[in-house]
């Protein structure tokens, strides 16, 4: 039932206590999501019988989970909010064959500086990785659509897609779509039309990154590096691990070329 209270021709700031979000860039609480303004339409009564159109205010709704979920529209205003005066981005000027290189400094530096903020690893990842690794994924092209194949055969099961090359499997456990223990909290609502828009989809990708480490340490029995978490977010790790088939594609040796390049800014 709609909370007609909660209905305006104008919206409102919302006051919630720090304390009781999972960030301080947050709009919601922990166990709510933002739903920005928009039009609603108001049925019809028996003293309005045509109805009518209002604008219900930005507000906070329930999750039915109670998990922290961020919202694609909290997603957006944290960007516009927050991102425009950090301290720590990664370098720029060097990876000069990319001309979209620099384009997005700003994204990596501030979903990295939040992922940081909410896990606490003890080591801290670097923007720079960050950078590199969507150097190495999609050459900065936000609009790259990848087909994804089986193994040895030309049957295409999906697609990798924007900035860090997610999948839509990705894409459904990040949401959580799709249950299958990677992902117990912290969750992202971004549709699949949305996924491309590069601050959603570098704070979907460093996200799952940080899930990557946790995926890296329980190969490894022991603390994960972030070079390792990066090639678990490959799928070379494995291999490297085993020495089986390590990383034929020479994908870690080409991401430490592009880093040190990086590096050098």
């Amino acid at each position: 039932m709609t909370n007609y209270s909660d209905v305006s021709e104008n919206t409102e700031p919302l006051n919630v206590s720090a304390a009781d979000k999972a960030h301080q860039w947050r709009i919601c609480p922990i166990g709510k999501h933002y739903v920005k303004e928009h039009p609603l339409h108001i049925p019809s009564s028996r003293e309005n019988p045509e109805g009518h159109d209002v604008k219900r205010r930005g507000h906070c709704a329930d999750n039915p989970s109670h998990h922290d979920i961020l919202s694609y529209d909290e997603l957006q205003l944290i960007t516009q909010n927050h991102f425009s005066n950090l301290i720590r981005l990664p370098s720029a000027g060097t990876l000069t064959q990319f001309p979209r290189a620099d384009e997005f400094d700003r994204y990596i530096g501030g979903w990295v500086q939040y992922w940081n903020d909410i896990f606490k690893p003890e080591e801290l990842l670097d923007p720079n990785s960050v950078k590199t690794l969507i150097a190495s994924e999609s050459s900065f092209r936000p609009e790259s659509d990848t087909p994804q194949r089986t193994p040895g055969k030309n049957k295409v099961i999906g697609h990798a897609r924007g900035l860090m090359q997610l999948t839509e499997s990705t894409w459904r456990i990040i949401s959580g779509q799709e249950h299958t223990g990677e992902i117990k909290d912290h969750f992202i609502f971004v549709n699949h039309a949305d996924i491309i828009d590069p601050s959603a989809n570098i704070c979907v990708g460093v996200r799952w990154l940080f899930t990557k480490k946790t995926e890296a340490r329980e190969r490894l029995h022991r603390m994960a590096t972030w070079d390792e978490a990066i090639a678990e977010y490959k799928g070379v790790l494995e291999g490297i691990i085993e020495n089986t088939n390590p990383d034929p594609e020479h994908k870690m040796q080409k991401f430490h070329a592009l880093y040190t390049l990086l590096s050098k800014g």
